[in-house]
């Protein structure tokens, strides 16, 4: 029954993500910049009105790593909404789940974390799994390959800060750090990129934040409620979700190599996570 309900919410919380995802896509005619705005009014509207009625610390205990974390979020944020301007929703959603490869890097450095040779093989499998939607992919633009691994590198790193900051921190502190500097840069980096929405795009826009919001709620919620090594995988399941969106919604073609590519990502990433769970 447990797991069940934990399911229940990792699933929901992946609807809420490819639903975000979709709206991105179909508002291209927007900067990124922009859209970064919106997706951080949306949020900021549950947040600020939570942190105060709990009476939490608005400001927080490491300031320092939370600004490094909020700015690591923007620049991610920003780059994948900028991929989904040159790339396919599944190529650009897979290609950013390539963040693990890069955490475990930078907890390498940065934490001494091991990591173990299987490990190793696993993202070099991942990896080729890019360089294949990159050489034999329909019409994969450079430009959005380099945004959506720009975005899994600094993904990677915020994986290391939140780490760093530990349970020191309630997690909408973290998540309102994030949001206030994404309302910040994206405000001032729209003024010279701004767009007049109609009425339809201003609400498209404003769902931003609460489809960002429902999905981290529930993401939370379901790591809260079970096991991880049984939790984890199901996040991937938004790749096969963009995928479908993608095709059936905006005509996308995914080519066979292009799908061999995304399964190696996913099997590898999604195997790395069995054996870090096995591990503890």
């Amino acid at each position: 029954m447990k797991s069940s309900k934990a399911i229940f919410y990792m699933i929901f919380s992946v609807i809420a993500f490819s639903l975000m995802n979709t709206v991105v896509k179909y508002l291209n005619d927007f900067s990124a910049y922009q859209i970064v705005f919106f997706r951080s009014i949306g949020t900021l509207c549950f947040t600020i009105p939570l942190i105060l009625k709990n009476k939490i610390p608005f400001l927080g205990n490491n300031k320092k790593w939370l600004l490094l974390r909020g700015v690591a979020g923007v620049i991610s944020l920003t780059c994948f909404f900028q991929s989904l301007n040159y790339l396919s929703l599944g190529t650009a959603v897979s290609l950013r789940y390539t963040s693990p490869i890069f955490a475990a890097i930078f907890a390498l450095m940065f934490l001494k974390e091991k990591v173990k040779p299987v490990q190793w093989f696993l993202f070099l499998i991942a990896f080729v799994g890019v360089l294949i939607i990159k050489g034999f992919g329909v019409d994969v633009n450079s430009i959005g390959i380099i945004f959506a691994i720009l975005s899994a590198l600094f993904l990677g790193l915020i994986f290391v800060l939140i780490r760093k900051i530990g349970d020191s921190e309630n997690s909408l502190v973290i998540i309102n750090y994030f949001m206030i500097m994404a309302f910040v840069f994206g405000g001032v980096m729209s003024i010279n990129h701004w767009t007049n929405p109609n009425l339809l795009e201003w609400l498209l826009l404003l769902s931003l934040g609460v489809f960002g919001y429902v999905g981290q709620l529930y993401l939370t919620k379901a790591f809260q409620s079970y096991e991880t090594n049984v939790i984890a995988p199901l996040k991937y399941l938004e790749v096969v979700f963009m995928i479908m969106i993608g095709t059936f919604w905006y005509q996308e073609t995914y080519n066979f190599w292009t799908l061999l590519g995304v399964l190696l990502i996913m099997v590898s990433l999604i195997y790395n996570v069995y054996l870090k769970r096995k591990k503890s």
